[in-house]
């Protein structure tokens, strides 16, 4: 892991890619590019994460639309969110935001080898694209199962616009 006085401003970076999904297999396809040019040597970094970690983090926040987001949000926030759904829904995320008071600024932020990331990833967006989440959207309460793969596609978009088959 980068140490803080490396770390990249990923707020500031503009060697990002633009990045828009609008299915699952498009994600998915993208994915196996990435790791495809990791394995040839060919995959550049623009932000702090490495391919296995960003993978990681991707699959372990769509099993959370199963499983539950391991940290409560409070009331104050989720009613400020709740009227920003749409643009969430549509819009790119921005990058460098950090959700208060969770070390490293996310949850799943664990180093992972590509391969394992790259199975998680695979598995567990292979569900979002085929069985609706069971539980609410931990901002925005209950969404369709078109509105979860939207929702995990901007993520997806965010987090991969930081890694470039060269």
């Amino acid at each position: 892991m980068a140490t803080a006085s490396s770390l990249i401003d990923t707020r500031r970076t503009t060697a990002r890619r633009e990045l828009h999904f609008s299915r699952i297999d498009e994600a998915l396809a993208d994915v196996e590019q990435l790791a495809a040019a990791e394995r040839e040597g060919r995959l550049r970094r623009v932000g702090n994460w490495t391919l296995g970690q960003t993978l990681g983090h991707l699959a372990s926040w769509a099993d959370y639309s199963y499983d539950g987001v391991p940290l409560k949000v409070p009331f104050f926030v989720r009613l400020i969110m709740r009227p920003m759904k749409r643009r969430f829904l549509r819009g790119p995320m921005p990058a460098g935001r950090n959700i208060p008071k969770v070390p490293g600024g996310t949850l799943a932020i664990d180093a992972l080898p590509t391969e394992e990331g790259l199975a998680r990833f695979r598995r567990s967006f292979a569900r979002i694209r085929d069985e609706p989440p069971t539980r609410p959207h931990v901002l925005f309460g209950p969404l369709t199962h078109d509105q979860w793969i939207q929702s995990h596609l901007r993520h997806a978009e965010l987090h991969l616009s930081f890694l470039r088959a060269e």
